[in-house]
């Protein structure tokens, strides 16, 4: 599905139904994942997982920007964070127990139970009616509109390079942890694992401040934050890349969320849905290459430019913020 028919189609149905539709889409696929005998069934059960998972991501994004305050955005994004600390231990009991498909198992029943709560707070949702600006016959922006928008290029950059660096850290810690710090592999996959729990506390702590100081100012103390956790762990010692990587989380947790909830503001609420899709993306572009072109250069070079790696995409997202801010106030 392409970005313009992605967006043409939540103008159509509303973030409400696309929301029911996707966690249905996502439980039913984890279901499938988890009776698959055979490689390609996973395959084709990713199809309807990644329809799921992309929309709901671009729709509910928009809809938190448009409806509510930073801070709610902050917490929305700090629950994802919950869901990457608890997995692996969902998958680690089902291991212990039985078998993995046994782990795609009770995710699915997680996202019922989720469809469910859904289900019985429908009437929730007409608290905030469409707006102008969602009404169902608007003009669909796609990618060229999005792109002749003033600052739109510069801010796709940027979050394509915030996601960069997160994807990496998150894959990468524990490598870099074990091949630099000699840790053991069960040492450095613990120690890596609280870039994930700095990530979730400073999101959580983010919503508590992020009104006071505003969208921009968090992106950019939030990025300050990140690249000290960065000179951190280029530090000889153990227990300073170790902090590193939990600084390093702190710093990445307002970036994500202030960017999405700041997109409505910067350029316009009627053309939120479709920049905030084309950021999704633009995120996954980032997440997805990045932490593989990465893995060829430990590989053929060094993990020890796994600093220098990180520090260039920081860089580059603040950068283009500064440029993004220039151009939608000018």
């Amino acid at each position: 599905m392409s970005q313009k028919e992605a967006e043409r189609l939540t103008k159509k149905l509303g973030t409400r139904t696309i929301t029911l539709v996707s966690v249905a889409l996502t439980a039913v696929a984890l279901w499938g994942f988890s009776k698959s005998t055979e490689f390609y069934h996973m395959c084709l059960w990713g199809i309807p997982y990644g329809l799921g998972a992309g929309s709901i991501d671009a729709a509910l994004n928009n809809y938190v920007a448009l409806h509510y305050k930073s801070k709610h955005m902050s917490w929305l994004h700090c629950f994802w964070g919950v869901g990457t600390i608890i997995s692996p231990y969902i998958m680690s009991y089902a291991l212990m127990h039985n078998s993995w498909t046994d782990g795609y198992r009770m995710v699915s029943c997680l996202q019922f139970v989720i469809l469910a709560v859904l289900l019985a707070t429908i009437p929730l949702w007409k608290i905030n009616k469409f707006t102008i600006f969602e009404k169902r016959n608007s003009a669909v922006l796609g990618i060229r509109g999005a792109l002749k928008i003033k600052g739109v290029p510069y801010l796709l950059i940027g979050f394509f390079a915030y996601c960069a660096a997160e994807a990496t850290t998150m894959l990468w810690a524990s490598s870099y942890l074990e091949s630099t710090r000699g840790l053991t592999k069960e040492a450095a996959a613990g120690f890596g694992a609280l870039f994930f729990i700095g990530l979730t506390a400073g999101r959580f702590i983010s919503g508590f401040i992020t009104d006071k100081l505003g969208d921009n100012k968090m992106i950019y103390l939030g990025t300050s934050v990140a690249l000290i956790g960065v000179l951190c762990i280029i530090l000889p010692l153990k227990i300073a890349s170790v902090i590193g990587f939990v600084i390093i989380g702190l710093g990445c947790a307002p970036i994500y969320p202030c960017i999405i909830h700041s997109t409505p503001y910067n350029f316009g609420a009627e053309n939120s849905q479709g920049i905030i899709g084309i950021q999704m993306a633009s995120a996954y572009v980032g997440s997805t290459f990045m932490p593989p072109i990465f893995g060829l250069i430990a590989n053929n070079i060094s993990i020890r430019f796994m600093p220098l790696h990180l520090a260039l995409f920081f860089v580059l997202l603040l950068f283009m913020i500064l440029k993004t801010e220039k151009k939608c106030k000018a």
